[in-house]
């Protein structure tokens, strides 16, 4: 499926989680892609509607990518998100509960649990409540060997600050967390431009500040590959607690964790078989009708 240069009328939702926002963009019958252009229009905040990323709702036997159409046993639907750069993204946490509160506002999905399609494959989210507990799957430190020798397996220098040392993960999409020293304030960080992360990733990646705040207790920000500093992010918040965590020693720390981010408060659970939960609020604020070309 070719990407469209003209898809004209476009109807559009509004939605966020932990003010993560987003604009969801419904193609059910899988035929209207969205350029990487048309993304950065969307997302514009002063000439476009504005949000940290496009997500296109369409059915997984449609998607472009073999391997995702693959997920279609499984789930009926794909969250083709999109950062606001334009690139593809594999996995994005709130914005898979933002997508499930679509899909069941929609009635496209109506059990109380289901699985999406993702490019980092299938996850299940489920209705618990005011909230939406989305399983992130499985997940990995990246240089496990360099991590259980020194601690950490990358270097992270940012604005005003020497380098710092941090932990890389997989989550189906890749993070680098950063404990602070104590010289570091959290809330004065500068990350108005990109983190520089050595090893260089060879796709990016998103980058998490922590500051611990008591047991199970974090706050965080994050500046996200592809988009800049956010809200929030959820996988971010899961990498956070669970690189926490692991520094603490996993046998002793706990499997729960509140994660404070700029936009408000997720909860994070470690799970058996080296898998993660992610948990928290979705809002679908708006709906409309753009022209875009």
């Amino acid at each position: 499926m070719g990407e469209m240069t003209d898809i004209g009328e476009l109807h559009f939702t509004k939605g966020h989680g932990t003010e993560n926002d987003f604009v969801l963009v419904p193609d059910l019958d899988g035929s209207h892609d969205v350029t990487a252009e048309q993304v950065r229009r969307l997302t514009d905040r002063r000439t476009g509607i504005g949000a940290d990323g496009v997500i296109r709702v369409v059915p997984t036997e449609a998607a472009a990518e073999q391997n995702i159409r693959e997920q279609a046993a499984q789930a009926h639907w794909f969250m083709d998100y999109r950062n606001a750069d334009g690139s593809a993204a594999e996995m994005c946490g709130n914005g898979s509960r933002v997508f499930a509160a679509y899909l069941r506002r929609e009635g496209l999905e109506t059990a109380g649990e289901f699985a999406i399609a993702t490019r980092g494959g299938v996850v299940q989210v489920r209705f618990d409540g005011d909230l939406i507990a989305v399983n992130l799957g499985n997940w990995r430190i990246v240089d496990a060997d360099r991590a259980h020798e020194k601690g950490f397996d990358a270097m992270v220098k940012v604005r005003g600050h020497d380098p710092m040392p941090g932990l890389s993960l997989d989550l189906g999409n890749p993070h680098v967390v950063v404990a602070l020293p104590d010289s570091a304030d959290l809330a004065s960080l500068d990350l108005t431009e990109v983190p520089e992360v050595n090893p260089a990733p060879p796709h990016g990646t998103n980058v998490e500040f922590v500051r611990p705040i008591g047991p199970g207790h974090i706050a965080m920000r994050v500046y996200e590959r592809g988009v800049g500093e956010t809200r929030s992010c959820g996988t971010g918040a899961a990498a956070a607690a669970l690189a926490t965590r692991w520094w603490a020693a996993a046998d002793t720390a706990s499997d729960m964790w509140r994660v404070d981010v700029l936009g408000g408060t997720l909860q994070v659970r470690a799970l058996a078989d080296q898998q993660v939960e992610l948990s928290g609020p979705a809002v679908l604020v708006a709906d409309g009708v753009t022209t875009l070309a």
